[in-house]
């Protein structure tokens, strides 16, 4: 039950990893352009998949690199502080690599986090602040779900918010994509970055996903690291000196795709495209719910009780040590996981766990001496 931190590996992963291992066999370099599924242009079989699951369009999306390296590249593009607007609103404990990076691009843009870096735990404090500091806020970055209390935040609320003050909007959906439905598109978001090993079973360490509005499709006036993947394939073989990038999301592309891992994640997003987000969110919020009323008035759920504030995730505090607790139930086959101080995260995944999977994870719980 840690498909929040890494999914299980969906039956037809070998397959397709094996199916490219034996293209390359075959083919060798050729295989970028006779392969079944061409290299060349591999990447772009996920984007429609994963436009579904972000709620965008195919041109906005692209699959590449990690989570922080897509979020420095939006940062490059999108934090432009001058003197009077140099502010960064992000999520009150957002993920730590958010943090580190925020922080570090203020740096480097010659101002002081302490000054220069808000925090905001919701909706009202992201107004509260707008209303306050608005015309020194130059980008908002918060997360879709917090990744310790399971809390999922109201993405379209804050886009409207701070788009109404002039500033940049971006969001990391680390723990939200193949979690919640997600209308990017709709919701205005200027960027959007999420990992796709969590809840999208892509397997460790694979590529992430990155989504640009589709205003800025064409917009080359705006700053960005260039690679050579990320230029215009009509004139990428010329070879030529100056950058021409590709139309959408793709023109933030660096380098050569990793196709081997590109096969691992399009396994899984073929079952999402098979099922889809809204019987999936469907069958989630009845396994939260049923956790949630096995658990009883006993456990202390600090993840919101009501379902749209929510995920697929339970953070639940336990009394004594947590590492303890997460110890007791490894060893009664339970696997999930703990932050510090005092939180165990459960997360029921609608893909593969069942009811049954939730009924054994509570006796166990309860076996553990967490709760009465």
């Amino acid at each position: 039950m840690c498909g929040h931190s890494l999914g299980l590996q969906p039956k037809n992963t070998a397959a397709y990893v094996e199916a490219e291992l034996k293209e390359w066999e075959r083919l060798g370099v050729e295989g970028h352009f006779r392969a079944r599924h061409p290299w060349l242009s591999y990447h772009q079989l996920l984007a429609g998949p994963s436009a579904k699951l972000v709620g965008a369009k195919p041109v906005e999306v692209v699959i590449m690199n990690s989570l922080t390296v897509n979020l420095h590249l939006m940062l490059v593009s999108f934090y432009r502080p001058v003197p009077e607007c140099h502010k960064i609103v992000i999520e009150e404990s957002a993920f730590p690599s958010d943090q580190y990076a925020v922080k570090s691009q203020i740096r480097y843009h010659g101002y002081d986090p302490g000054e220069s870096l808000l925090v905001a735990a919701g909706e009202d404090e992201v107004e509260a602040l707008l209303d306050r500091e608005g015309e020194s806020i130059a980008l908002i970055l918060f997360g879709g779900i917090n990744y310790s209390t399971g809390r999922a935040f109201d993405l379209g609320r804050t886009a409207r918010a701070g788009h109404a003050k002039g500033c940049v909007v971006g969001f990391d959906l680390a723990h939200s994509v193949g979690n919640v439905p997600l209308r990017l598109h709709e919701w205005d978001a200027d960027f959007a970055v999420w990992c796709g090993y969590k809840y999208l079973n892509g397997g460790p360490g694979c590529p992430a996903g990155c989504f640009v509005h589709e205003r800025y499709a064409r917009d080359n006036s705006l700053p960005r690291f260039a690679g050579w993947w990320g230029n215009n394939p009509e004139t990428r073989f010329r070879m030529g000196p100056e950058f021409d990038p590709s139309a959408g999301a793709e023109g933030w592309q660096l380098s050569n795709q990793p196709i081997l891992a590109l096969a691992a994640l399009r396994a899984s997003l073929d079952m999402f495209e098979e099922v889809g987000m809204e019987r999936l969110r469907e069958k989630s919020i009845r396994l939260t719910g049923y956790l949630e009323a096995l658990l009883g008035e006993d456990a202390c759920i600090v993840t919101p009780r009501d379902p749209a504030r929510r995920g697929a995730q339970l953070s639940i505090r336990v009394r004594g040590s947590v590492r303890s607790v997460w110890e007791r139930l490894a060893g009664a086959g339970v696997v999930c996981d703990w932050r510090e101080p005092d939180i165990l995260r459960v997360a029921p995944v609608p893909l593969y766990n069942s009811f049954h999977d939730v009924y054994r994870f509570v006796e166990a719980f309860r076996n553990s001496g967490a709760i009465s």
